[in-house]
């Protein structure tokens, strides 16, 4: 695996989670463990409980080039 700036192996698979309000995704965020994927929808459930979060698996590859 590869290093990134001294900040631990680079991971193959990322953490994405997608806002959904009324069947349209309106903000996307990405994270490196499923982890602090987790950690952020619970969070962000507790603020705004009508908005619902997707978390999905996806190839690092396809995020970045």
């Amino acid at each position: 695996m590869l290093e990134v700036r001294g900040e631990g192996p680079m991971r193959s698979t990322l953490w994405k989670c997608e806002q959904l309000r009324a069947g349209q995704i309106t903000n996307k965020v990405v994270f490196d463990t499923e982890a602090q994927a987790h950690h952020f929808v619970k969070t962000m459930s507790s603020v705004e409980p009508d908005i619902f979060w997707r978390i999905e698996a996806v190839d690092a590859s396809g995020v970045w080039n």
